[in-house]
C-alpha cells in the first residue's frame, strides 16, 4: 500500500485487512440475514450501489458482536443510566428485543448525555455519551459499513482505520520533513464535529449504500438530540455528528473524503487523521494555493470553517504541530527536531498531577517511615505508583519518537516532575529537603519508572508495547487525540 506527499511517494506495510466475502450485493439480493463483510469492488467506476443490508445489522450475531466490542470498551452509562455490567445481565434478552426493534422499525435512538470537558485552548467542549442500547447499534451499523468505504477511502487519510492511526500518520510527516518539503499548511477545521451538515453527509453515504432502512437509521441517530442535565430537556441536533460514539469516526472519514480526493487530485501532499491534517509544499506559493483549495472545499462544499486563528501557512523552520508533536528546524545548527508540543506537556503535567495527589491534612511523616521496605508496604501508595507507571508506560510509547537535542536523556525533565510530584504524594509536602529524604534511587527502588530509562530500552530494542487499560496485546491510550469515557462518567482526556 502506497501513501504518497505531494509527487514523492512512501510506502508502508500494513496489517492484511479481513477476508470479504466475493458475493456483491445487489438490487437483485435476498434479503436474508448475514453478517458476513461487504465485499466492496475495487473498480473506480462503480455503478451499483450496496443494497440490503439492514437485514446484517440487526441479524443476531452481528449484535452478539457488536455488544462484545461495546463491552470491552466499558464506558460510561447514557442518558437510562444503564451500565455495561447492568446490560449484561440479561444481554441475550435485550439483544433479541433490539433485533426485533431493528428489524420492525420500531428501533429509535435516545438523546446522548452531554458532558463538558476543557478544550486545550481554553473553554470548554460539549460531548455526547450515547445509552449502551444505543452503542450497540452503532457498533453494528459500524461493522456492516466500515469495509464498504474502506475500499473507497484515500491513504491520505489515517484516523480510525485499520492498519492505521497516528503512528501511520507521524510516518508520512516524518517522511516529508526529511524529504525537503519545507513548506506546511497547518489547518484547523473549527468545531468539525458540531457542525456536520446531516443532509450532505446522508448524500455521501447514499453515494455507496441505497439501502433506506439503513439511511433512515442513520438520521435517527444524528437527529437524536441531546439530554440537557441542567434543565432535563432535550435540545434538537440539526447539525453535527454525535462525537463519543462508534460511529462516529466513520460518519468524519465519510464526510471528509470529497476534500480528500480534492487533494489528492490537484497532486497536494495532504495527510489527514480524522479532522486534523496538514498539506505539505516544496514552495510558499504551492502551500498558499493548496491552502486556498482546501478552504474552497471546506468551506464551499462541504459547509464547515477553518479556524481563522489556527490556520496558517507556515515554513517547517518555523514549526508546526501535529498529533501531540512539535516539528522545527533548530536554530543551532538547523537540524531538524521532533519534540513533544507544548499542549501535550501541559497535558502530561496535569495527568501526572491526577495520579499523585496528595491527602488533604496529610502529616509529616517520621524519618524512619522513609525506607524502601516500610514504603514498599503502604498500600495506597503502591496504587498510586501501578496506576502513574500504567500512564507512563503508554505515554512513552506514543512519544518515544522524538528527534530531541539530547538523544540519550530525551525526558530527564519530565522524570524530574514525576519523581516531585510523587515525593509530595509520599510527604504531602513540597520543598527541595525532600530531593535527599526521597532520592531518585530510593524511588526506583520501590517500583516508580523512569521515562529516560524506557527510551534507552526502546533505543535498544528490548521493550514490548505496553498493553491498552492493562490488557495484554491492547494498543496503548496514550496519543489518541479522541476522548474516551471511564466508569464512573469522568472523562480521560488525551495527552
Amino acid at each position: 500500500m502506497k501513501d504518497g506527499v505531494g509527487q514523492l511517494a512512501f510506502t508502508f506495510g500494513f496489517p492484511e485487512e479481513q477476508p470479504k466475502d466475493e458475493a456483491e450485493e445487489t438490487q437483485d439480493n435476498r434479503s436474508e440475514a448475514s453478517i458476513q463483510p461487504v465485499a466492496a469492488r475495487s473498480n473506480p467506476e462503480r455503478k451499483r450501489k450496496w443494497n440490503s443490508l439492514i437485514d446484517k445489522v440487526y441479524a443476531l450475531p452481528n449484535l452478539q458482536s457488536a455488544w462484545e466490542r461495546v463491552r470491552a470498551n466499558d464506558g460510561a452509562p447514557g442518558v437510562d443510566g444503564i451500565t455495561v455490567t447492568k446490560y449484561a445481565e440479561n444481554v441475550e434478552r435485550r439483544l433479541q428485543l433490539l433485533s426485533e426493534e431493528l428489524r420492525a422499525k420500531s428501533y429509535r435512538p435516545q438523546p446522548v448525555r452531554r458532558v463538558f470537558i476543557p478544550k486545550g485552548g481554553g473553554g470548554q467542549r460539549g460531548l455526547g455519551i450515547p445509552s449502551v442500547r444505543d452503542r450497540i447499534v452503532q457498533q453494528a451499523l459500524l461493522q456492516i459499513l466500515s469495509p464498504i468505504f474502506e475500499a473507497k477511502f484515500n491513504n491520505r487519510s489515517h484516523g480510525f482505520r485499520p492498519g492505521r492511526g497516528c503512528t501511520t500518520a507521524l510516518d508520512v510527516v516524518d517522511r516529508a520533513v526529511l524529504h525537503g518539503y519545507e513548506w506546511v499548511v497547518d489547518a484547523d477545521i473549527q468545531s468539525f464535529f458540531d457542525t456536520v451538515d446531516h443532509e450532505k453527509l446522508l448524500d455521501a453515504l447514499n453515494e455507496e449504500v441505497a439501502d433506506g432502512s439503513v439511511l433512515k437509521l442513520i438520521r435517527r441517530i444524528l437527529t437524536a438530540g441531546v439530554h440537557l442535565p441542567e434543565t432535563g430537556e432535550v435540545e434538537p441536533t440539526e447539525l453535527g455528528t454525535p462525537q463519543g460514539g462508534p460511529l462516529s469516526p466513520l460518519l468524519a472519514n465519510v464526510y471528509l473524503h470529497a476534500f480528500d480526493a480534492q487533494m489528492v487530485q490537484a497532486g497536494y501532499g495532504l495527510v489527514r487523521y480524522a479532522d486534523d491534517f496538514v498539506i505539505f509544499a516544496k514552495s510558499e506559493s504551492e502551500a498558499v494555493a493548496a491552502l486556498q483549495l482546501a478552504r474552497d472545499t471546506l468551506e464551499g462544499q462541504l459547509g464547515l470553517r477553518l479556524h481563522p486563528e489556527k490556520t496558517q501557512v507556515i515554513s517547517v523552520t518555523q514549526g508546526f504541530a501535529f498529533l501531540g508533536y512539535h516539528y522545527f528546524r533548530d536554530p543551532k545548527g538547523g537540524a531538524l527536531r521532533k519534540v513533544v508540543r507544548q499542549k501535550s506537556v501541559q497535558r502530561f503535567r496535569e495527568a501526572v498531577r491526577r495520579h499523585t495527589p496528595r491527602l488533604r491534612g496529610q502529616r509529616k511523616p517520621k524519618h524512619r517511615s522513609m525506607t524502601a521496605r516500610r514504603l514498599a508496604k503502604n498500600r495506597r501508595l503502591r496504587e498510586v505508583i501501578t496506576g502513574l507507571n500504567r500512564y507512563l508506560r503508554g505515554w512513552h510509547w506514543y512519544f518515544k519518537a522524538v528527534w530531541s537535542a539530547y538523544p540519550a536523556t530525551p525526558f530527564r525533565n519530565f522524570d524530574g516532575f514525576v519523581r516531585r510530584r510523587l515525593r509530595s504524594t509520599i510527604s504531602g509536602r513540597i520543598g527541595m529537603a525532600w530531593n535527599t529524604r526521597l532520592p531518585n534511587a530510593l524511588l526506583r527502588q520501590i517500583g516508580l519508572l523512569s521515562l529516560d530509562e524506557l527510551q534507552r530500552e526502546y533505543r535498544l530494542g528490548q521493550l514490548a508495547t505496553p498493553a491498552r487499560k492493562g490488557k495484554p496485546g491492547g494498543e496503548p491510550y496514550a496519543g489518541n487525540l479522541h476522548v474516551r469515557f471511564g466508569k464512573a462518567g469522568g472523562l480521560v482526556t488525551p495527552p
